[in-house]
């Protein structure tokens, strides 16, 4: 005979459960323990050049380093200004508040408002060298535009993905008064005139190597850079400029400055039409 299964309707099952009175936990005093804060930035720490890796990859960082740092030399051909990568990226991009690039490999792709789109860290590095080169474009998969992303890529390394190191870029600065640039030229001459010249055509080396950017001028950045803007230069200027004496001038002295030289003569930008398509475009853009 075959055995009878007895299967009780699911809720008789679950009424033989033992009732749970509400007060059968005893209270507990619990002590409440905040969880850190997350960062908002990462200290800026960039590797020691020892750790720079062996083979390929390491020859490619190293030539990467080069690149940026003799930017004018080694890429004529992309390269219409007596500028660097260098020039703004100060010692080869590891200061603070001089567009250091240090963590950049990980905070792109990033929306930004000029192009009105999402772009890649290959495009930021064109965007200088169309803009601040006043040059034309690597081709994205040339050997050279590899060799840089990976010296950004080497000088990120252990900062997290997504996060900004402190100092990154130009950090925004207000002046207390209106600026002057009647005193920002005054200033250029006693301050800048070593080093950029009377009539701002910066320092060249023997073999024509760009030594001191011109601040103006046909062998200058455009007029689309960001060192063309009042706010962005005034902000390399105060915490970087005189070199050597970063910090010596005041808010209002970099805003004089910056008044004085952003509205010198400069190459134009033939695409300037095409920025900051759906608004948003800064105060201080010269177009």
């Amino acid at each position: 005979m075959r055995p009878i299964l007895a299967v009780l309707p699911i809720g008789l099952a679950l009424a033989c459960d033992p009732p749970q009175p509400a007060t059968a936990a005893l209270p507990v005093e619990a002590t409440v323990v905040e969880a850190p804060a997350a960062p908002t930035a990462w200290p800026l720490n960039p590797p020691d050049p020892a750790s720079m890796p062996e083979g390929p990859l390491g020859d490619s960082i190293r030539r990467g380093e080069v690149l940026v740092r003799h930017t004018a030399r080694e890429l004529p051909q992309h390269v219409g200004a007596a500028m660097n990568c260098t020039s703004c990226h100060l010692q080869a991009g590891t200061v603070a508040k001089a567009g250091p690039w240090v963590g950049i490999a990980g905070v792109f792709p990033e929306y930004r408002s000029r192009n009105d789109q999402v772009i890649t860290l290959a495009d930021r590095v064109n965007d200088c060298f169309q803009r601040s080169m006043n040059g034309s474009p690597l081709p994205v998969d040339s050997a050279d535009m590899t060799a840089i992303l990976a010296y950004m890529t080497w000088l990120s390394q252990g900062v997290p993905v997504g996060l900004s190191v402190e100092g990154r870029g130009f950090p925004h600065l207000d002046a207390p008064a209106p600026p002057d640039p009647a005193h920002g030229q005054a200033l250029y001459a006693e301050k800048c005139v070593a080093c950029h010249g009377a009539e701002g055509q910066g320092v060249t080396g023997p073999d024509g190597e760009p030594v001191f950017p011109p601040l103006w001028g046909d062998r200058s950045f455009n007029i689309s850079a960001g060192m063309a803007r009042q706010n962005t230069a005034a902000a390399f200027i105060r915490w970087n400029m005189p070199l050597g004496q970063g910090g010596s001038l005041s808010d209002q002295d970099a805003q004089d400055l910056a008044a004085f030289f952003t509205v010198q003569p400069r190459p134009d930008f033939a695409r300037k039409g095409e920025d900051w398509s759906h608004g948003g475009k800064p105060a201080d853009a010269r177009y």
